[in-house]
């Protein structure tokens, strides 16, 4: 449905383009040689120039050195706890790194088309539930450990034999949380009790854990450094560009970085052919998916009983905290900006607040209810304790409201001019 709806929006925009286009050259061919913008276009190319480079782009690379920063750190965890060095301290630090580095993720789901869908990223670093009895197997042998116990080929040999269901951050989320903690070093240096582990009486120390953790943030990292690039192209941190060129990962759309195409829509080589395209792309494919993906499927799996067992960060009980940061994706996107207290003046939201008052006011108050009522959610039970509970329905029924008006958003978009 939701893709059915952005091409009719697109090719609807394309379509109006340039039959405008036709009927003024036929007019006076001499007027439109300079092809000068109209007021609301340029309006649109600089909300998308402030998108790009105030949202998407900080985003991403904050979350590539937060990936960068988490790997190090449970690297080191690694040889401490061969050493017997690792304290509480330091798995504190961790999780504090891994929560940094997750909100960064879930608050860039607003721009999940692009590069992290074509090139499989999202799901590549963020499939859940996690296989715990896939994961009981692999740590159990004691040849795979060895695998992934070996730096870069390590990392490559997670990357590409423990497949997505024990990839990404839910892998190390098992790791270093449980029951909405931070692990606990007595806990680590036990023997992994988990029922999946049980099940097969795998005798998994804390050792091979962080072995697993270790390369599996190696493989996030670097996906995450692909992410960055694929956006930001060579003003992107230069040691992330060697990391990705070395690993030779995709990082280029109709043989342009994606962050370009957007800011060079209707241009030779652009995938975007008018700037009405680029907006229906921020309020659909981006905002509005999100909006849709938390309300029916993040949340409403689990609250409908369809799937008790699909639960978003489960062991650090973070769930709640991941929709929010998702629908601050959303404000950020149409605010322009990371966390603004109120919309830059080059944002969409101000250009709507100009061009068209009531949908702006009308998405503002449904954007405010959504995050309110994703706020109460995080008071009392967690999402995983009780995925059925009234105030997942009312924060469900909220966002779903978001939902509505940023469709509006997208309809509207597509007949600017």
């Amino acid at each position: 449905m939701k893709k059915v709806f952005k091409y009719a929006l697109l090719c609807a925009a394309a379509v109006i383009s340039t039959m405008t286009f036709t009927a003024c050259s036929s007019d006076d061919d001499d007027k439109n040689n300079d092809k000068t913008p109209s007021a609301n276009v340029q309006a649109i190319q600089a909300l998308s120039k402030q998108y790009v480079e105030n949202v998407v782009y900080p985003t991403y690379t904050n979350l590539a050195n937060a990936t960068e920063t988490l790997y190090d750190q449970l690297d080191a965890a690694k040889g401490k706890f061969r050493a017997g060095t690792l304290t509480q301290s330091d798995i504190n630090t961790i999780c504090s790194t891994f929560l940094s580095a997750r909100a960064y993720w879930e608050a860039s789901e607003a721009f999940l088309y692009g590069p992290a869908t074509t090139f499989g990223i999202d799901p590549h670093i963020d499939t859940w539930p996690l296989d715990l009895d896939a994961l009981a197997v692999e740590l159990n042998n004691a040849n795979k450990v060895a695998m992934l116990d070996n730096g870069d080929d390590g990392i490559a040999y997670a990357a590409a034999k423990l497949g997505q269901e024990l990839l990404g951050f839910h892998g190390i989320e098992f790791i270093i949380f449980r029951n909405g903690q931070n692990r606990t070093l007595a806990s680590l240096q036990a023997n992994e009790s988990d029922d999946a582990f049980k099940a097969i009486n795998a005798q998994v120390t804390g050792e091979q854990e962080l072995v697993y953790a270790t390369a599996v943030a190696g493989d996030l990292r670097d996906r995450c450094f692909q992410l960055e690039v694929a956006w930001r192209g060579e003003s992107a941190v230069k040691s992330h560009q060697d990391r990705v060129e070395e690993l030779e990962l995709e990082t280029q759309i109709t043989s342009n970085y994606y962050g370009y195409n957007m800011l060079n829509a209707t241009q030779a080589g652009s995938t975007f052919q008018t700037w009405q395209e680029v907006l229906v792309t921020i309020f659909d494919s981006g905002c509005s998916n999100i909006a849709a993906e938390v309300a029916n499927t993040k949340m409403g799996t689990a609250y409908t009983g369809e799937d008790a067992n699909y639960i978003e960060s489960p062991y650090s009980h973070k769930s709640f905290t991941d929709f929010y940061d998702n629908i601050m994706s959303i404000k950020n996107s149409l605010y322009g900006g990371v966390n603004l207290s109120a919309p830059n003046s080059a944002s969409a939201m101000s250009f709507m607040q100009s061009a068209n008052p009531t949908l702006a006011a009308a998405m503002s108050s449904a954007l405010e209810g959504a995050l309110s009522a994703l706020k109460a959610c995080q008071v009392g039970s967690a999402f995983v304790e009780d995925p059925t509970a009234a105030k997942v329905k009312v924060a469900m029924d909220a966002i779903n409201a978001l939902d509505d008006q940023l469709q509006a958003g997208a309809t509207w978009a597509a007949t600017v001019r």
